[in-house]
């Protein structure tokens, strides 16, 4: 393959200005207004608030101060309520912190499958 010459045969022509003919518009960077997933929030809030009482619950339960026949009630409810308050404190947190308005917090950060 024949290496181009470096000399004054090379031809260069002057970039065109204007991006509207190239197909490339200044809406296109622009980012959209990120929307509020509702049902995501009160999905994460649920989660959140049913994790919490049975951790609470689990927690009595294995301390002893709700006495039970079954005493070994306290570990799946610590199990479940842990499965649930970690991912409904953590997408709660991120919308109180997006509802705020805080840098590095968006809406968009909160998966929405729910909101179509």
């Amino acid at each position: 393959m024949p290496v181009p010459s470096r000399g004054k045969s090379v031809r260069y022509r002057r970039i065109v200005e204007d991006d509207e003919k190239n197909g490339w518009t200044a809406a296109q960077f622009k980012k959209p207004k990120a929307t509020v997933p509702y049902r995501a929030i009160l999905f994460a809030s649920t989660l959140f608030f049913f994790g919490s009482v049975f951790l609470i619950f689990g927690s009595c339960l294995y301390t002893g101060t709700i006495v039970t026949h079954d005493p070994e009630r306290w570990l799946p409810m610590l199990v479940i309520g842990a499965l649930m308050f970690i991912p409904g404190s953590y997408h709660t947190y991120l919308a109180y912190k997006a509802w705020r308005g805080d840098y590095g917090y968006s809406f968009d950060d909160i998966p929405s499958s729910f909101d179509d």
